[in-house]
């Protein structure tokens, strides 16, 4: 009896057995890199999970350094204060004690470049419920930047002597204008910091300090700070004490570990 097979039973039978060989040869391809890995072991997939994380792992953390130092520059801002019973004589008497003023501070050292004019008003007086003006008054002000301490208190007295009754003093403040050796031991000392820093966490770990991997400055500041205990350099009738300010250098350090 002859045995006829149908096209659409033939296709799918042909696709059937196309599908077992492919997956035979999966499956022998598979036992085969296994075989030759090791097996696959669990311990061999355990290093390399593990080997990963410690070839990028990191300890970052701040240093900080602060050194102390001595103010070296002063600064002065004065001015006169004249009232007048009309504008131009306040403005001429004004005028006139700013002249003197300047021309002492110029006579006791201070250069003409380090004095400023820092501002000028003129206002009307009354008195009582009058609206008409009694008289003017003129203040003009003036900031001097003294840099010899030893000698600022004989510039500060000659011109207050120049000016007279119509001398105010408004503010006196000191400067650390010669940072840059006190930024190097800041900076030195931070990084001293940072790596001590570093190596505790690394012992506490268990593991080597790495090099470095990279440097950041955070901030480097000069806060005015006057020490309490900070002896006092008598310059002339005036007394200045300098006393200390700190630099202060923040930064970040990554390390490898």
């Amino acid at each position: 009896m002859a045995i006829s097979i149908n096209p659409g039973y033939r296709a799918a039978a042909i696709g059937v057995a196309s599908a077992a060989l492919l997956v035979g040869a999966f499956s022998v391809g598979a036992s085969r890199s296994s075989a030759s890995s090791g097996g696959g072991s669990p311990a061999a997939q355990a290093a390399m999970l593990t080997a990963a994380p410690s070839s990028s792992a990191r300890i970052t953390v701040t240093g900080v350094g602060t050194v102390t130092g001595t103010p070296n520059q002063l600064m002065l801002s004065m001015g006169v204060q004249i009232n007048g019973a009309s504008v131009s004589s306040a403005l001429a008497q004004a005028n006139a004690a700013v002249r003197a003023v300047t021309a002492a501070l110029q006579q006791r050292g201070v250069a003409a470049a380090d004095v400023q004019t820092s501002g000028m008003s003129i206002y009307p007086n009354y008195q009582g419920n009058s609206q008409v003006p009694a008289g003017y008054g003129v203040s003009e002000s003036l900031t001097a930047t003294l840099n010899n301490l030893s000698a600022a208190g004989s510039q500060i007295e000659a011109a207050v002597n120049a000016g007279g009754n119509a001398v105010t003093v408004d503010n006196v403040s000191l400067n650390l204008t010669d940072s840059g050796a006190l930024l190097a031991g800041a900076r030195a000392s931070a990084v001293k910091d940072a790596q001590a820093k570093a190596a505790q966490f690394a012992r506490a770990l268990g593991e080597p300090l790495g090099s470095v991997i990279s440097v950041t400055p955070d901030d480097e500041s000069t806060p005015i700070a006057f020490g309490a205990n900070a002896s006092a350099a008598k310059a002339g009738p005036v007394p200045i004490s300098p006393g200390t300010q700190q630099v202060t250098v923040s930064i970040t350090v990554v390390y490898a570990a």
